[in-house]
């Protein structure tokens, strides 16, 4: 369990905080998506739950965070990545090999997992994640979404309580972006990892996360099951975040006849709260 208590974070050389108060609590296998405008605060707060924030990123910091009862201030970070590990939004920097099997073999042999562990683990992630045809490719011959993948698989290859994604799918086509997105439910699904993804692609990320959380300057301005929050268009319009079409229609629907009270998330709700309306 991740519990944030009143954390407030300024980078050194702002002007102002980057994070404002922020206090939530994501349960064991949760997944949860988190939107919000550039400058929002929301790769900040991913930086702060494994500890990169305060330890290798300086500022004024105040407030807590405990990751399954570790405070992340007195953790050291290469305890904390073993609870919760991180893919960043620039993949390529994130690369510390040039082939995929050592790439996910560097992490296991750092964080010291038994040598005789080691090849079971390897072979298991790469099944689980579905990239065992890539195991001897060259990094830089994948796509940007085999890389994913990669990266994936080397956070997972630690097992991690957690793992956080920063904007996964930023340069992804839409058949590799539903990729990622589906590894990821199997992981919380089927092995318990909780999920945390920073996503810019809102239908997308409203068809797989339970809870969704929205920042505004720092701050939390939404937190709550997924179809609960995505019901706030007129303030989601406000912030300049743009709604799922699905949810857009049901807006429409609804003010002329009876749409039902359960807000599409994905093309298969909305096609069926249409046959509704329409009475077939």
């Amino acid at each position: 369990m991740i519990e944030i208590q009143n954390l407030t974070f300024q980078y050194k050389k702002s002007d102002k905080p980057a994070l404002r108060d922020v206090n939530l609590s994501i349960p064991d296998g949760d997944f949860v998506g988190i939107i919000g405008t550039s400058g929002a605060g929301k790769t900040t707060l991913a930086l702060s739950m494994n500890g990169v924030i305060p330890h290798q990123i300086e500022g004024d910091y105040y407030g807590k965070i405990l990751v399954n009862g570790l405070d992340t201030v007195d953790t050291p970070t290469a305890e904390l990545c073993r609870i919760v590990g991180e893919v960043f939004q620039d993949i390529d920097s994130q690369m510390v090999s040039s082939v995929v099997e050592d790439e996910i073999l560097f992490g296991m042999e750092n964080f010291g997992v038994p040598h005789d562990e080691i090849g079971e683990r390897l072979e298991r992630i790469l099944a689980d994640v579905g990239i065992e045809d890539l195991r001897h490719r060259r990094i830089a011959s994948l796509s940007g979404g085999q890389k994913q993948k990669v990266a994936i698989a080397a956070i997972l290859a630690l097992e991690p309580d957690v793992i956080v994604l920063d904007e996964p799918t930023g340069e992804l086509d839409p058949e590799s972006s539903r990729q990622v997105f589906s590894l990821l439910r199997k992981m919380n699904r089927e092995k318990g990892v909780t999920v945390i993804v920073i996503e810019q692609k809102i239908m997308l990320l409203c068809e797989y996360v339970k809870h969704l959380l929205v920042m505004e300057n720092g701050a939390v301005r939404f937190d709550g099951p997924t179809r609960e929050v995505i019901a706030h268009t007129d303030d989601f319009k406000q912030l300049g975040i743009n709604i799922p079409r699905v949810t857009e229609l049901y807006g429409l629907l609804s003010a002329k006849k009876d749409a039902g009270e359960r807000i599409p998330l994905d093309v298969e709700e909305a096609t069926a709260m249409v046959h509704k309306v329409m009475g077939r």
